[in-house]
Formats: structure tokens, C-alpha cells, sequence
């Protein structure tokens, strides 16, 4: 039987976007000063768009308003936004191009070969999708397709056969051509490079980080034929050190290429035009929006507009609050999917109401939500306060760890049991509520986090560094080790955390390092007895002594609703698109995924270039999610807070 219910879970940054796509003319045409126009309209987040061939200023992209990153096209002058042809059983469309009457992008719907691979591959179709092709080779990782000017060859950033090494700061792919008659006949143009464009049929621009530190977009020339002994080429740098530079788009006349820029003492992504003859820089979108970042250039096929993607801003119209919950497509039938804008949910026993942390930056505590979205309190703000778990048995109780996330085994972090009272008749008259908050850990037993509360509502399970290790104990959920039992269920040098318990009492489960103790990174999952016997670990990512399972990051399991199935985050799909190529993503390969207790049934869930985590699973039956309530006037305000990749750095 496949997972039923509700999942609702965390995407980092991914809330706050709001991109819209948005164009200028360029400053070497005949035109007035700069004069910002939005080709889209302001619904969910709107980017990686290309200009339609002999199209003034009609539009290919991608869009998330149906829940899934799909593609669209939109025309200038009218307001329908047009949905193009789509693979329906894929979540997951990137980096459209529409060419002679097709359509080219990146899909993710057939799982590759082996794990720790990436599922994305280049597709194309004829605009009246009667048919699909794939033209990336099975078992073969395509990235960031362009398409040459005549339309004759096409080039990516691929990984070929190899397996996802584990990097994401910047991808080990190669520049890959190859002709669209013969997409088998593959050439490594040039190793090591990513987002390629064309300028005519036999140049390549593309970027990568030079060994001084600084990314840079190098230039390759080759025979149009492709019948060339010497590849792969050496590269040329193009653009010089002192800046970064980023996406390129070339410009057909071949002079000039679109880039973004990350400079000193700048602390936002803009568009800047570089000239290829006098080596100089000309600034696109600093002087319009100097306080935005803007993502990933594009430049029509006369050179005459450039377009990017941002932020829409307060100013423009569109939506311009972040929905509390946002429904997400789910490749399950009977599994519905919410992403929340906060962190750590965990569910009231009649699924009614939803606690979580918001925002760690303004130590905002602990909120809670309505299931369908629309209304909100505040239950601890002023305190930082991080994953949650809701009695089982009461329905006005909650345990959530107070204190620093992510610090060292001594740092002071204490399992408070909240209690509190909210009256349906008064859910509309207050925005906080007050509570009573009882510490259950004592201050100089130092990190004690992420507690889970057995089903009876008698114990929690969490994790504590008191010994000098972070392991398991299991604790009074009323009286705390003040006046009640406390007992260390698991202990040796190494990591258990994130505990959960199950919905039947039998098993908790858990994330752990204790295979390989020395790497603090890589976390399988682990299930024991709340006695303290039957510990086992499930492999996920293939079997027992294989080289693969220990490469596994799991983390954030929980469990569905009868106790069958575990639901996780992990790096098992590697990345789905260039990293640098997006906002900050503390590790972009975390996606959702579902396994039985005996490791089969592996299900993915999400498909994107974000950091997914923190799930949770309804424990009923399905929440109505036709009755979500996501008008515009119910969430927090939009206001474009999210940051540029954080090991992008500009001091050397």
C-alpha cells in the first residue's frame, strides 16, 4: 500500500523569493535611459526565461503557480500567461528554450541509473507536444542547455555517466555539444565548465571558478563540423579577475556578453554588460534596483533587450504576501503535500493546528497556525526556540527545545514542555497566546534538543550532549529529570539525533553517524526499541558494505500514521540545476523521500533546486486542502529577504 496523508515541510529561502522576469533595452541600442518592463505577472515565482526567436520581447519560463516548476509563455500586450508543453508526470522543468518551432528544457522524471545521481535530462518536443524526446543518453547528467543560433547544435553541462561526486559550490561538469539531428554524438568541447551560451555555431562562453578564486566565464572556439581532433579544448578567460561573474548570455552580434556580477563591497547580484573589445564592464541593473539581486541574463535574438530575473518588489503588482501553508504537487495520489513558511511543524492530535518556528534570524519562538492556512498566533517570541513536538494525548501541550540550534555539546540548550489554552471561539481576537513554559532538562546537563513525544504522552525521546557525545536518553515529558526518571538509551563517540517516535510505541527512529564516526557529515538511518534493544540501521541508499550507503546524509525522519513508513530528507538525487545559479541553499541536494521499515519502497517526493526538510506527517486522515485559504491579504509581506550563496566570497 502506497503513503497516504498530509506532509508538511520546510524550503529554505524559497518562500521569500517572489522572482517576476523583467526586461530593459540594452544601453548600446537607440533607446531612452533605462526603463524596467515585467513580462511576468507577479504569480508564485517566475524565472530562467529565454526570448522566443523573431518574438519582440514573447517570453519561455518557468513558473511554480501550479505547484511544480513548470513552463510557460507569455506575449507582450496581452495577459493570459500560456501553459507550453509539459511532461505530465514530471515535477520538475528548467531552463526552457524555444527554437525553430521546438521547445528544449530539462526534465526530471526518469530516475537515472544508480543513486547519488542527478535525475536531470534534456527534452524537446514540437510546440504542439506530440511527441517527447529525450536526448540526453540514459544513464547520462545534463545541466543548462543552450541551443546555437542556427538551432543546429546544442550544448549542456554534463556530468556524462560519472556519479554525483558530492560537490555543489561548484559542479565538476564538462561543456558537452552535441548536433539536435544526432543528440548520440556527443563531444566534450571542455572540461569543467557550466552554463554554457553560444555565440554563433562554433563559440562557447560559459563560467567556472579560475584558481585564483574568482568565477570567471571562459571562451571556447571549435570547427562548426565538430571534426576536430584536439578536444577537449584548453579554454580562454574572458573576464578578469576582482569580480565575479556569473551565467553568461552571449550576444549574437559576438562583441558582448550579459553576465551577473558579484563585486567587493557590494553585497547584491547585478547584471552588467561586459564588452569583449574594450574589456570593460558596463552596469545593467545596479543603477535601477541597487538593493535587489538579479539572476541569470538572457539577450533577444537582435540584441536589442535584456531580461533577468529578481524580486518584484513592493512596488509592482502581483502577489505580495508569503501564504502561511502553499500546496505543493506531490507524485503520490493519495499523499498531499503543504510547504510551510517556518520550520519544524509538528501536528495537534487532530491535525487542527500546526506549531513551528518561523524565523531563526529574529529569535521568534514558537507559533502556531490553523491547518488551513488561515490564521496565525504567537505562542514564545523574544526566545529562540527550535523543533517541536505535540503531546500525543494532550491537546494543549508542546515540547520544543529552547536555546542555540546547531551548537556544541556543552552549549546550554533545554526541553521545555509549553502548555497553553486556545478556545476556537476566540481564534479570531488575539494574535498571541500566552503559556506557561515548565524547563524539563537542568542548565548544566548542556545541549539537550529535538524532543519526540512517545504516543501515550508519558516520555520523550531526545538528544542530549551531557556525557560529552550527542546521544539518546528518554525523560519524564511531565516532571523532567527534576522530578521524574530520566535514562540514556543509546551512548558511545558519535551523533545520534533527531529522534522519533513511533505512532505504535514500538520503534524510535533516528539519524545517526556511529558507522563513521569521524565524519560529521554523513548521517544514516536507524531504528531501536524504546528499551534500548533491537537497534538496526536501514539502508537507503543500497545494500549493507556497499560503497554507497556510506555516503548517505539522512536527516529529519519521522513516521507516517500506522507506523509503516519513514519519511526523510537526504541527498540520494544529488543537485537538480546549478547551484550558483540560485539564491543561497545550505545544501541544495536535500529532498523529501519515503522507505518502509525494511528499507524497500524507496519514494522520492521533491524535485527542485532547494533545500527541503524538517517534515512532518498528518497523523489522521487527509486535511481538505480545498479548503486552504491562500488569499493575498493572509500570510507575512513579501519583501524579498533572502541571501546570495554564502560560500561565494569576494575577500582574497
Amino acid at each position: 500500500m502506497e503513503p497516504k496523508g498530509t506532509i508538511v515541510f520546510t524550503t529554505v529561502g524559497r518562500p521569500y523569493y517572489g522572482f517576476d522576469v523583467f526586461s530593459i533595452k540594452s544601453p548600446f541600442v537607440n533607446a531612452p535611459k533605462f526603463h524596467e518592463h515585467r513580462l511576468t505577472d507577479g504569480t508564485s515565482i517566475n524565472f530562467n526565461a529565454q526570448f522566443v526567436d523573431g518574438q519582440d520581447q514573447t517570453i519561455v519560463f518557468i513558473s511554480e503557480r501550479s505547484g511544480s516548476p513548470r513552463i510557460y509563455q507569455t506575449r507582450p500586450g496581452s495577459s493570459k500567461t500560456e501553459l507550453l508543453p509539459s511532461i505530465p508526470c514530471s515535477l520538475f522543468h528548467d531552463r526552457p528554450v524555444a527554437r525553430n518551432d521546438k521547445l528544449f528544457f530539462i526534465s526530471s522524471h526518469e530516475q537515472p541509473d544508480q543513486i547519488f545521481k542527478s535525475w536531470s535530462a534534456l527534452y524537446s518536443t514540437d510546440l504542439q507536444a506530440s511527441k517527447f524526446t529525450r536526448l540526453t543518453p540514459y544513464g547520462v547528467v545534463d545541466y543548462s542547455p543552450s541551443v546555437s543560433y542556427s538551432g543546429k547544435f546544442i550544448a549542456v553541462a554534463s556530468y556524462e555517466s560519472r556519479p554525483w561526486p558530492g560537490e555543489f559550490h561548484e559542479l565538476n561538469t564538462d561543456i558537452v555539444v552535441f548536433q539536435e539531428s544526432d543528440p548520440n554524438k556527443r563531444v566534450i568541447v571542455c572540461e569543467r565548465g557550466g552554463w554554457p551560451t553560444w555565440s554563433g555555431d562554433s563559440t562557447i562562453y560559459f563560467h567556472r571558478q579560475a584558481d585564483d578564486g574568482w568565477w570567471s566565464i571562459f571562451r571556447v572556439s571549435f570547427p562548426e563540423n565538430l571534426e576536430f581532433l584536439g578536444f577537449p579544448i584548453a579554454p580562454t578567460r574572458v573576464t578578469p579577475p576582482g569580480v565575479h561573474c556569473f551565467t553568461p548570455a552571449a550576444f549574437h552580434d559576438g562583441k558582448r556578453l550579459a553576465v551577473a556580477t558579484r563585486r567587493k563591497n557590494r553585497n547584491f547580484r547585478h547584471i552588467e554588460i561586459y564588452d569583449l573589445v574594450s574589456k570593460e564592464f558596463y552596469p545593467v541593473t545596479e543603477t535601477l534596483n541597487p538593493n535587489f539581486h538579479h539572476y541569470n541574463p538572457f539577450v533577444s535574438a537582435n540584441s536589442e533587450f535584456i531580461g533577468y530575473h529578481r524580486f518584484r518588489g513592493e512596488s509592482t503588482q502581483g502577489q505580495s504576501t508569503i501564504p502561511h501553508l502553499e500546496p505543493v504537487a506531490s507524485p503520490i495520489k493519495e499523499l498531499r503535500m503543504l510547504r510551510l513558511n517556518g520550520s519544524f511543524p509538528s501536528f495537534s492530535p487532530d491535525g487542527g493546528l500546526i506549531v513551528f518556528n518561523h524565523d531563526f534570524e529574529l529569535n521568534s519562538g514558537i507559533k502556531i497556525v490553523k491547518s488551513d492556512g488561515s490564521t496565525r498566533w504567537t505562542l514564545i517570541k523574544d526566545r529562540t526556540a527550535f523543533y517541536n513536538s505535540w503531546s500525543p494525548t494532550e491537546k494543549h501541550v508542546i515540547y520544543t527545545s529552547i536555546g542555540p540550534i546547531f551548537q556544541s555539546e556543552r552549549v546550554t540548550v533545554q526541553i521545555a514542555r509549553v502548555s497553553f489554552q486556545l478556545d476556537p471561539s476566540d481564534y479570531n481576537n488575539r494574535e498571541e497566546i500566552p503559556c506557561d513554559v515548565k524547563i524539563l532538562t537542568k542548565e548544566e546537563t548542556g545541549n539537550n534538543a529535538f524532543p519526540s513525544c512517545s504516543p501515550d504522552g508519558k516520555f520523550l525521546v531526545f538528544r542530549s550532549g551531557r556525557s560529552g557525545h550527542k546521544n539518546l536518553y528518554v525523560l519524564d515529558a511531565v516532571n523532567g529529570e527534576f522530578n521524574g526518571d530520566i535514562r540514556q538509551l543509546t551512548d558511545g563517540p558519535w551523533i545520534d539525533t533527531m529522534p522519533s517516535w513511533s505512532p505504535k510505541g514500538d520503534l524510535i527512529a533516528f539519524s545517526s553517524n556511529r558507522h563513521n564516526p569521524d565524519n560529521v557529515e554523513a548521517f544514516s538511518l536507524y531504528v531501536i526499541k524504546p528499551d534500548g534493544s533491537g537497534l538496526r540501521r536501514i539502508h537507503v541508499a543500497g545494500p549493507e558494505g556497499s560503497s554507497d550507503v556510506d555516503r548517505e546524509r539522512i536527516n529529519h525522519v519521522c513516521f507516517s500514521a500506522d507506523g509503516e513508513w519513514l519519511l526523510f530528507t537526504a541527498n540520494l538525487g544529488a543537485v537538480i540545476a546549478e547551484p550558483v545559479s540560485w539564491p543561497n541553499q545550505f545544501q541544495p541536494y536535500g529532498d523529501l523521500y519515503v522507505v518502509k521499515l525494511d528499507g524497500s519502497g524507496l519514494r522520492r517526493l521533491t524535485w527542485n533546486g532547494y533545500e527541503n526538510g524538517t517534515p512532518a506527517w498528518h497523523p489522521g486522515n487527509q486535511l481538505d486542502l480545498g479548503k486552504l485559504r491562500l488569499e493575498d491579504d493572509i500570510g507575512d509581506k513579501l519583501s524579498g529577504q533572502f541571501d546570495e550563496p554564502l560560500w561565494i566570497s569576494c575577500d582574497f
